[in-house]
């Protein structure tokens, strides 16, 4: 992430939440890029930090499809120049769409042109979109894109799909396995116990975690600032369970992970990502640990035979 565009050097801005960065705003980002390398300008992928929903009606913060890093990874991973990222603030969201357009795009960005999707609404109250920012463009010199929507394709819709454990629909959404992160941290070690130790991840809030349930995909060990980087970059198919384990009473909703044949690992304090390629089922009590064991082997036989 890096400085804001400066002096005389001008850009090819896209600009929205771009929470998930799913199919819908990648062929948004996929046409900045174009357009920069054609003009032989910098291509600049604007972001919003926090979610504006939190900062306009506090308590409605929707759950988070990608951390800001993770965003910021894969909006460089299309081929932006620079990723800018914009404190969204009260102040901002009362300006209206001409002093909006003026300060951030036209003397923030230097903006040549600015490509956003056509249903793309900015300024106070949302009064502005994309053919009044056509029209500002015309003011503050600079051309606009709208780029037509994909069906079905929103980081609302993909929360709802993992909200029903649908993760599947989401990774079609995505272009990509849903992964949520976090820290490797001590729980009840219960499946250690059992002969699958697991990782349980503390994840940051509002992170959009699927419905309670067990699933086949992958973990692998995310290096980041000011923790160990044990097993960086390694990954392992994995067995997830979400929610609380409804064997164990008393036991707060969690995200563990077991590594296949791995009862090597020792990961506290490490920064993980889980991605889940398909649900296997839904939680339930077992009325013994024999049981219990017996339905974990069955789904590590499920999660070879999905992620292998």
């Amino acid at each position: 992430m890096g400085p804001s565009v400066q002096g005389s050097e001008r850009s090819v801005v896209t600009l929205g939440v771009y929470d998930g960065v799913h199919r819908g705003h990648q062929r948004v980002i996929e046409r900045t890029v174009a357009l920069a390398r054609e003009r032989g300008l910098r291509g600049v992928a604007v972001t919003f930090e926090p979610h504006p929903d939190e900062v306009v009606r506090p308590g409605s913060h929707p759950p988070r499809l990608t951390s800001l890093r993770r965003r910021a990874e894969l909006l460089t991973g299309l081929g932006v120049d620079e990723v800018e990222v914009v404190e969204f603030t009260l102040g901002l969201s009362r300006q209206s769409p001409d002093d909006f357009a003026q300060s951030i795009l036209a003397e923030r960005l230097r903006a040549a042109v600015v490509v956003v999707g056509e249903d793309f609404v900015f300024g106070h109250k949302a009064s502005g979109d994309a053919e009044i920012l056509r029209t500002l463009g015309e003011k503050y010199d600079f051309a606009v894109e709208a780029v037509p929507l994909l069906d079905d394709i929103s980081s609302t819709s993909i929360r709802g799909r993992l909200a029903e454990g649908d993760v599947e629909s989401a990774r079609d959404r995505l272009g990509r396995p849903h992964r949520v992160e976090g820290v490797v941290v001590r729980g009840y070690q219960r499946g250690r116990q059992l002969g699958f130790p697991t990782a349980n991840v503390e994840t940051p809030p509002h992170t959009a975690i699927p419905a309670d349930g067990v699933y086949a995909g992958w973990m692998e060990c995310v290096p980041v600032a000011n923790l160990p980087a044990l097993y960086a970059g390694e990954r392992w198919p994995a067995a997830i369970s979400v929610g609380t384990n409804p064997t164990f009473e008393g036991v707060p909703r969690t995200v563990e992970a077991y590594a296949l044949d791995r009862d090597d690992l020792e990961l506290y304090g490490v920064h993980v990502a889980v991605e889940f390629a398909a649900r296997l089922r839904g939680n339930t009590r077992f009325e013994s640990i024999e049981a219990l064991i017996d339905q974990i082997h069955a789904d590590v036989d499920a999660t070879r035979r999905l992620t292998g």
